[in-house]
């Protein structure tokens, strides 16, 4: 199936007016222009956070300290006049620190429910490896149903908006706990940051020494981001491109079938049917951004890293050997035939 297919097919499918285009169009500006006002370089951040939140998914990002990580994640929620709770995970951090609790009133004899900092539109959760693994379980509720539990009644998110986005720092190992299998993969996407370029670090000392770095007003609202989404939902996908990525996925399961024995020994678990949900949403997310009003192949490809790096487990084989999985997911996406 060609390109010009799928450009066909799409203009006729999508379902999406010309005003929602050029809403959709111009609410993804707004928003890139005040990130590239805020943070110098990140450009791949950028774009893997915008197309999270237009796909209305989580997002987890790792990198060393001092990459702008926490800096980006506060830079997008400004942008969008909602509410905004950050929580710095620490090891003695409590659930009830983070989705709320009841508290006993002695003059009443009656218990009331205090709301935690989870009910805001956007949550940072910076560096959520420093926390138990008790207390990132409770956030697989809010992450998933978009609702809490607290002493038997269940409390819903606010509004139609809810991102998390949570930093990790993968150097450090001393107070530190591993996400599990479930908590990962919650998040639509893992992004990976490296170092600013020579040139993006002195613009950073520019901007700081005149002192250009400061909170400005928001150009977005909540109702921009949830119309922007729904607008997202519309986007075309054929049922070949839908296919494709069930393929891709399945392949993940099979590795064996797929790549050489010898590649093939690395990997220990394949991806879950929440690794096809991410590719469906963030491919029209990447074709909306793209300004197109339905999703070609390479919307698929273009953030494949993103959606099975943190779903694909490697075994201790690939960890002695130094086999990144990002080299297993480009075997696989070179196996698997595009349409």
């Amino acid at each position: 199936m060609n390109e010009a297919n799928v450009n066909k097919k799409g203009a006729n499918n999508s379902g999406i007016t010309s005003e929602e285009f050029e809403y959709a169009q111009d609410t993804i500006r707004k928003l890139s222009k005040y990130y590239d006002g805020k943070v110098v370089g990140q450009q791949g951040l950028k774009f893997a956070l915008i197309a999270a939140i237009i796909a209305d998914g989580h997002v987890l990002v790792e990198s060393v300290p001092g990459l702008a990580k926490t800096t980006a994640a506060k830079v997008i929620s400004d942008a969008v006049d909602g509410k905004f709770s950050r929580i710095q995970c620490t090891p003695d951090l409590l659930p009830s620190d983070i989705i709320g609790t009841q508290i006993y009133n002695q003059s009443t004899g009656k218990f009331s429910t205090t709301l935690g900092p989870v009910f805001a539109n956007f949550v940072l959760l910076d560096e959520i490896n420093r926390s138990s693994a008790k207390t990132q379980s409770a956030m697989l509720e809010a992450m998933q149903e978009r609702q809490v539990t607290i002493g038997g009644e269940t409390y819903k998110m606010p509004g139609d908006v809810f991102i998390v986005i949570a930093t990790q720092n993968p150097i450090e190992q001393e107070g530190t706990y591993l996400l599990s299998e479930a908590q990962t993969d919650r998040f639509i996407i893992k992004e990976k940051i490296t170092y600013p370029t020579p040139d993006e670090e002195v613009e950073i000392l520019n901007r700081i020494e005149a002192d250009a770095i400061q909170r400005t007003p928001a150009v977005l609202t909540i109702k921009d981001i949830d119309n922007l989404q729904a607008i997202d939902e519309k986007v075309y996908m054929d049922p070949v491109i839908k296919k494709y990525i069930a393929n891709i996925v399945d392949a993940t399961r099979n590795i064996d079938k797929v790549l050489s024995k010898e590649f093939s020994r690395y990997v220990r678990l394949g991806a879950s049917p929440r690794a096809s949900i991410a590719f469906m949403k963030i491919a029209k997310a990447v074709a909306l951004l793209y300004g197109r009003t339905y999703v070609i192949p390479d919307d698929v490809k273009l953030l494949r890293y993103q959606v099975l790096r943190h779903r694909i487990e490697l075994n201790y084989s690939a960890v002695a050997d130094n086999v990144a999985v990002e080299s297993v997911i480009d075997h696989i996406i070179n196996t698997v035939q595009t349409p």
